[in-house]
């Protein structure tokens, strides 16, 4: 009999009780895939919709809101003279219940701006002015609203007429509803605020340019912070929060895990004892019958670690279905989180162990004789 054999049949023993210390390692790795892989999906739906727009540099407001804060849309006079922007564009941003959508991102854009340039229309037109009481949908957003062209949206109190349907090259994108800035700042009673300002610097511009820029513009506007784009959510507190809301219940489920990986490792050396004995006598080390108990668990922390990157991935599929999230974001779930997932589950089952593996060491060889 193989060393491979002696772990994977001391893992059989106990069928059930391994069976659900796998489900207890795998649950906790499902929330760390699920809830990470939004988390984070949240940061690459939202930089990517900054890169369709040809967005480099976000002045917002996220300080102590986990939403931009609205601040004087004369705030862009102040940067917009500075040496290095190209152009720039302001933006109101809100998250909204429309309809039968829970929550839905709606964007009241600067009329004429380029953040407009990067909406392909698949059907219908753009609006003929600011003044129009229209709306553009992002496919995402018509498929969920369930609307076409020539039917109206309720955003608050108003009603307005659908007059396009545009793919705007970003899951984030996709999923909003687009209309005028003036016009939104109506319906929200937000007038003469904005939420951010998106700036397009002169072209040839390094990171280290940007970077300065940015810091010239912070010394300049209190009320904002200027970032570059692929900075500006990663950085904000409102994600700040959902990652440690995320890592948090994460590492509390894991923690489950944890013991019971323990408690079973535990009982398998109470009930082994003889075993265990019976290889001392027959010439193994401690640190062998170490190594045995440390496999074992490892083993079950990987297994359980695969299990858990398949009910994550399920998990996920679930929550994008569910009202208050659909069209707001795209996971992210690439090969390195699952990876991640299954070195932490090792982990876990590898520090679970120790304890159990060193009660085995100190099993004595005289048990053998008994029984």
């Amino acid at each position: 009999m193989t060393f491979l054999d002696v772990i994977i049949r001391g893992l059989k023993r106990r069928p059930v009780r391994t069976g659900l210390t796998l489900l207890g390692i795998s649950v906790g790795i499902a929330a760390v895939v699920a809830l990470i892989g939004l988390s984070r999906g949240l940061v690459t739906s939202w930089t990517a919709g900054m890169k369709e727009r040809g967005t480099e540099i976000v002045v917002s407001n996220f300080r102590g809101s986990l939403t931009p804060k609205p601040f004087p849309a004369s705030t862009r006079d102040r940067i917009a003279n500075l040496p290095g922007v190209a152009t720039t564009c302001t933006i109101l941003v809100d998250l909204m219940g429309i309809e039968n959508a829970e929550l839905m991102i709606v964007s009241g854009r600067e009329w004429g701006c380029f953040a407009w340039d990067n909406l392909k229309l698949v059907s219908g037109r753009m609006p003929n002015d600011q003044n129009e009481r229209a709306v553009v949908l992002g496919t995402n957003a018509a498929d969920i609203l369930k609307k076409k062209i020539g039917d109206t949206v309720q955003i608050e109190t108003e009603e307005l007429t659908v007059v396009g349907i545009a793919n705007g090259g970003a899951f984030v994108e996709n999923g909003s509803v687009i209309l005028s800035l003036p016009l939104l700042q109506q319906i929200t009673g937000n007038h003469d605020q904005i939420s951010a300002i998106d700036v397009r610097v002169t072209p040839g511009m390094t990171d280290a340019g940007i970077r300065h820029l940015c810091d010239e513009m912070n010394r300049l506007i209190p009320e904002g912070r200027a970032e570059p784009a692929g900075e500006h959510i990663a950085s904000s507190e409102g994600y700040r929060v959902i990652s440690a809301m995320s890592w948090g219940t994460s590492l509390l489920a894991i923690l489950v895990g944890v013991l019971g990986v323990t408690n079973t490792m535990l009982m398998s050396v109470f009930e082994r004892k003889q075993e265990i004995a019976v290889l001392l006598a027959l010439g193994w080390r401690p640190s062998r019958i170490v190594r045995m108990i440390l496999w074992e668990s490892a083993l079950l922390g990987f297994l359980g670690g695969i299990i858990g990157v398949l009910l994550g991935i399920i998990g996920v599929q679930l929550l994008k279905m569910a009202p208050a999230l659909r069209g707001m974001l795209e996971p992210d779930l690439r090969t390195n989180l699952m990876l991640e997932a299954v070195a932490i589950a090792v982990f876990v089952g590898v520090l679970s162990g120790l304890y159990p593996a060193w009660r085995s060491s100190r099993v004595a060889p005289s048990l053998a004789l008994h029984g």
